[in-house]
């Protein structure tokens, strides 16, 4: 299989996976007992090299702007684009909320409780954004902190001038070091995506969704809806780009972050896809990218709105357009706060549920399927980060290769 495409070997290994999966319904013990532990290998491999990655790459970017003005450009750019972006997302959820109604008639008992997550206060993220230990950021894996202190080193490096050249050639270097680690990771992606897809299928099998088909299926089709609409008019729109190209060249970070369930898991892969398949300078992506995979949570905030309106629809209450609005700008600003990982979006649910009065039980009815859920919209939101970097790059006169070739 020398010649066949690495997006290609991932998709033959998503489709292995589900069919294992199903054979092993009626032992589901097997899967993860014999073929998780491939799956987990995969993601320690992935989370190893999240931080220097995300770290020397976003130092690089920030320093190889050369003017402090453009890195302020982009970085308004960039987060006025993924907030638009998530709130219509989660209109477009809303309304396939209203018109699905996924929770009409449905009769689930709720025995499990679910503890509530306060709504996000917007000075408090803001504060948080800042370390107050930049080690202890790194150690901590807290994305938003590492990206500010990466700025901060890549300000400081312009600023200075030749001085810096020194410290930036070392994380230049560093930076292709994890470039070369994330190719030599992503050759064993095939065999990741297959362990952990397989257990997935396995626990959850078809049998255990039926009752929950419908808000599964509105959150797939408003995850498809979102991207062929939102996305495909970005792309086309600012950076006159195929949208076939576009999805082509996204979809070996798009498959991986559906069965990661990780958009900050997934970044290597995203930002290795940015660059050699869609044409995104490096500079822009090592930017826009670790920028999106901490604050652009399209699909979660579908998500939201189906889920909302599922709870509500199970309870028999109705939520006016006032409470619907809410449902959007809350789903919008807690996914500034939200951590990239797995289960996230579900921690997202409770502010949401809490913001607009429902039942925090009713998000135990979500719980059963919420990993089914997670691979939807992490897909979206990682797919939506590389849309993103795309505007972006196009704006700036940086996307090189617009009709860019995928390569394997």
């Amino acid at each position: 299989m020398k010649n066949v495409k690495l997006t290609t070997k991932i998709l033959i290994g998503l489709i292995a996976g589900i069919v294992v999966g199903l054979l092993l319904g009626g032992s589901p013990e097997a899967a993860n007992t014999y073929i998780k532990p491939f799956g987990t290998l995969f993601l320690r491999m992935i989370k190893m090299i999240i931080v220097p990655l995300v770290l020397s790459s976003l130092v690089v970017g920030a320093a190889s702007m050369g003017d402090v003005r453009k890195l302020g450009r982009i970085g308004g750019k960039t987060v006025i684009y993924y907030l638009a972006t998530t709130a219509v997302a989660v209109i477009i959820g809303l309304i396939l909320g209203n018109m699905v109604s996924p929770g009409a008639g449905l009769s689930i008992p709720v025995d499990a409780t679910v503890e509530a997550t306060a709504a996000p206060n917007i000075a408090d993220t803001l504060l948080n954004i800042i370390p107050d230990n930049a080690l202890g950021a790194l150690l901590g894996a807290n994305m938003l902190q590492i990206i500010a202190f990466a700025l901060f080193l890549g300000i400081g490096i312009t600023l200075i001038g030749e001085k810096g050249k020194p410290f930036l050639n070392f994380f230049d270097s560093m930076a292709e070091v994890m470039y070369k680690i994330t190719a030599i990771v992503m050759s064993y992606a095939p065999i990741g995506v297959f362990a952990l897809i397989a257990p997935v299928v396995a626990v959850n099998g078809p049998a255990v969704l039926l009752p929950l088909a419908k808000v599964i299926a509105a959150v797939y089709v408003g995850c498809i809806i979102h991207a062929i609409l939102v996305y495909s008019s970005a792309v086309k729109i600012f950076a006159k780009m195929n949208p076939l190209t576009f999805f082509k060249g996204a979809a070996p970070a798009s498959t991986v972050a559906f069965t990661t369930c990780s958009s900050s898991g997934t970044l290597p892969v995203t930002i290795k896809s940015a660059q050699d398949n869609l044409g995104v300078s490096e500079s822009v992506s090592s930017f826009v990218l670790p920028l999106g995979a901490t604050i652009n949570m399209d699909g979660t905030a579908l998500y939201q709105g189906v889920c909302a309106l599922f709870v509500a629809q199970v309870y028999g209450l109705e939520l006016g357009l006032a409470q619907q609005a809410t449902i959007v700008l809350t789903a919008t600003l807690a996914s500034i706060g939200t951590a990239g990982v797995p289960g996230a979006g579900f921690i997202m649910l409770t502010m949401v549920l809490t913001a607009v009065g429902l039942p925090l039980e009713g998000s135990a009815l979500i719980a059963g399927i919420d990993r089914v859920l997670d691979m939807a919209r992490t897909s979206v939101n990682v797919t939506g980060d590389m849309a993103g970097s795309v505007v972006i790059a196009a704006t700036e006169n940086e996307l090189s290769v617009p009709q860019a070739k995928v390569k394997a």
